[in-house]
């Protein structure tokens, strides 16, 4: 995790109907081991169908991150030997295990190196849930908590997905970040390279960092949205009461995610906050020292890594993804049409139009029924538009945006779009039309639509005209079905 200077102490959370002891408790208690626990929520059918990550797998990649680091100076920092080591054993075993794999330069990264992308190849891609960590540590150590067991949870995981092979019901995509370290410069590049429709089929990042400190805490990013759910239901189901990750916010790999509005959450254990009492009450560990006393330090070794915090990350991991791309949680389509009046046979409701462009007008006839949507058609310099809310429900298949378009215009040209239709979803502009589409009679346009699954945005025809020779824009008939 990158480093920063923060307040020493972490705000307790209360969750409802949940009983945390404050007082009569030692201020130092051992955590309970991982074959002790008890789950005293019950597991969901999805929980049973999650995978048990292997605790030694996992611990066996810390084992060969460490010995890279002992081989190539002591480190994995970016841009160096140990490093790029350390991608190569990533991605030889993902490549094996039958992962679409990539890597991406990271040009303006401070020590320029690759990121290293896995796609697992079932599922709708335009439907993307993706789990990502960073893969490079400080110089002045071999940077196992921080972070090969972040790296080492998502290979394990992916290396169980595809040896189970289940259906999908959305993508998975993985992702081992360089450059984390000297300012989430490798994440950045990443978003950044992002189109806004590609943007949009990311429906989740899930971000671990250190998710094995030795005296840890169970934090969640963003414990009450509803991207965490599967996440803190599955350390619900343990008894563990997690917290908000307050240490974290803003200094890993989900700050640029989130910035470009896309939803996140993920797991961390604590890095050099100070553990409180009331935290050992309900976790162990000791109070006023260090979650991570090794943090940054030459001392980050195997050794500084616990296997009961470590195994619970890797099997929540489990449950989230099972629960969000597998089955279990996943929305079901609803389907069907989600534009309202489509042939605005009923008045303007609930369209927002400029004035009479909805109307049964004899001068351009309509596709079907009276009524039709007519921008333009002045001659002279004016913009109209046409607009509605619409929700696209989540968990389907395909969402086509599919309208008839008349364009009749007085342009002669062939060559020079003079007149404008643009068709929006939200900011982004699905297609745009001219006067050198005019035809006539009625088109049948269709849009894909599926970058707005599970979101509310307002669809919106705007029509621009220049100053002289008219063009027309007349619309019907419009539909946006999920199915």
């Amino acid at each position: 995790m990158r480093g920063r200077t923060l307040s020493a102490g972490i705000a307790l959370a209360v969750f409802a109907g949940m009983t945390v002891p404050l007082a009569a408790q030692p201020a130092t208690a051992s955590p309970p081991t991982a074959t002790t626990v008890t789950r005293p929520i019950a597991a969901s059918a999805a929980a049973l169908a999650a995978p048990d990550i292997s605790i030694t797998n996992v611990q066996a990649h810390l084992t060969q991150f460490n010995a890279i680091a002992t081989s190539n100076g002591g480190n994995r920092r970016a841009g160096s030997a140990g490093y790029t080591a350390s991608l190569n054993y990533v991605k030889t075993r993902l490549q094996s295990a039958g992962y679409t794999v990539s890597e991406q330069y990271c040009s303006s990264c401070r020590y320029p190196s690759n990121n290293l992308i896995a796609e697992w190849p079932g599922g709708p891609a335009d439907q993307v849930v993706m789990f990502g960590a960073h893969l490079d540590g400080v110089s002045a150590g071999p940077g196992i908590n921080d972070n090969a067991t972040g790296s080492s949870t998502l290979l394990e995981n992916a290396l169980v997905l595809a040896a189970q092979n289940p259906t999908m019901t959305k993508r998975v995509r993985f992702a081992w970040w360089t450059d984390e370290e000297q300012g989430l410069n490798g994440s950045r590049f990443y978003v950044n390279s992002l189109s806004a429709t590609q943007r949009g089929y990311i429906k989740g990042y899930y971000n671990f960092d250190m998710v094995g400190s030795t005296n840890g805490g169970y934090f969640i990013n963003r414990v009450t949205s509803t991207t965490a759910a599967p996440l803190k239901a599955y350390w619900d189901s343990l008894g563990l009461q997690p917290e908000e990750n307050v240490e974290g916010q803003g200094r890993s790999d989900d700050y640029y995610f989130q910035q470009a509005g896309i939803p996140t959450s993920g797991y961390a254990a604590g890095a050099s906050a100070r553990k409180t009492s009331a935290q050992v009450a309900k976790w162990g560990g000791t109070a006023n020292s260090a979650y991570d006393p090794c943090y940054h330090r030459s001392c980050d070794t195997t050794a500084n890594v616990s296997a009961t915090v470590l195994n619970r990350a890797a099997d929540g991991v489990a449950y989230a993804l099972w629960q969000l791309a597998v089955g279990g949680g996943t929305p079901t389509c609803t389907g069907g049409q989600v534009v309202g009046n489509g042939g605005f046979e009923s008045g303007t409701t609930p369209w927002t139009a400029s004035s009479g462009v909805i109307t049964n007008a004899s001068g351009q006839p309509a596709r079907t029924g009276s009524y039709k949507a007519w921008l333009n058609g002045f001659g002279t310099t004016r913009t109209e538009s046409l607009s509605q809310s619409v929700t696209l429900p989540a968990g389907c298949s395909t969402y086509t945006l599919s309208f008839w378009l008349h364009i009749d215009t007085a342009e002669t040209t062939s060559s020079t779009a003079y007149d404008r239709l643009t068709v929006q979803a939200g900011s982004t502009t699905l297609a745009t039309y001219s006067n050198l589409n005019a035809a006539t009679g009625y088109v049948q346009r269709s849009l894909n639509a599926a970058a707005f699954a599970g979101q509310t945005v307002t669809l919106r025809f705007t029509g621009t005209e220049d100053s002289s020779l008219q063009t027309t824009f007349v619309i019907d008939d419009v539909t946006l079905l999920a199915s």
